[in-house]
């Protein structure tokens, strides 16, 4: 691998402004948790961005967002035809979708995302791996302490063709899966630390959430360090230097 190219990390939207304002956006927690000195590029797709030519990257992530994949979005539709591209002109392109960029991969490979029936799953939770997960070069750091944070209102309700389930829970049946060997999707969201899940939780208080059921959600939650570390994992297929 060309170590002298950088990581993209593909924006496709923003934390809410009170998070931000404390915390930091998306793509600063995740370029904390790649813990990589090799570049990193952020391309806001969602504000208009120009994506690079897939072939000029060492690597990509696709942040979460508060869009729903099936808004179907003008840049939406534009970032799947790139992302379906570089998939299948670049097969050894290490790939990483978080949360919507997940569902936004599975789309765009051919699995359904929709509004989940169960509704909301938020918090700290529980996953279960797979097989195939267990032996998975990044999610198996997991299996020991199979927790993760996750918000989220839609899911992959089908996975890609030809996908590898990596990890589910009693909300999803695709926490995460891996197409190929090394496109990857998790419905979690390993750069968010407990105090952003906390103030994640107190945000969609009044609005998607009682104030009952986020005291309930927040005696859950806890550092999940295991789930977190599959960022720096994924920077250490890309950049075998990476610590």
């Amino acid at each position: 691998m060309n170590n002298s190219k950088p990581i993209a990390i593909i924006k496709t939207g923003s934390t809410y402004p009170q998070i931000s304002n404390h915390y930091g956006d998306f793509e600063q927690w995740i370029a904390s948790g790649l813990a990589t000195a090799a570049p990193v590029w952020v391309v806001d797709v969602s504000q208009g961005d120009h994506l690079p030519e897939a072939s000029a990257l060492a690597g990509l992530v696709i942040t979460g967002s508060h869009a729903m994949v099936t808004d179907q979005a003008d840049w939406m539709t534009t970032l799947s035809h790139w992302l379906y591209r570089a998939i299948h002109q670049l097969p050894t392109l290490p790939v990483l979708g978080l949360c919507f960029g997940h569902q936004l991969l599975a789309q765009t490979l051919g699995g359904e995302v929709a509004d989940n029936p169960v509704g909301i799953e938020v918090g700290t939770v529980p996953l279960r791996l797979t097989q195939a997960g267990h032996q998975d070069a990044l999610l198996s750091a997991i299996e020991n302490h199979p927790w993760a944070q996750v918000v989220h209102r839609q899911s992959v309700l089908t996975p890609p063709p030809g996908a590898t389930v990596l990890a589910s829970n009693v909300h999803d049946a695709c926490q995460a899966f891996r197409y190929g060997e090394c496109v990857w999707g998790v419905q979690f969201h390993p750069e968010f630390s407990a105090d952003v899940m906390r103030a994640y939780l107190q945000a969609l208080s009044g609005d998607s959430l009682s104030q009952e059921q986020v005291d309930t959600y927040l005696q859950d939650v806890r550092e999940c360090d295991d789930a977190s570390s599959i960022l720096a994992g994924f920077a250490r297929l890309i950049l075998p230097q990476v610590a």
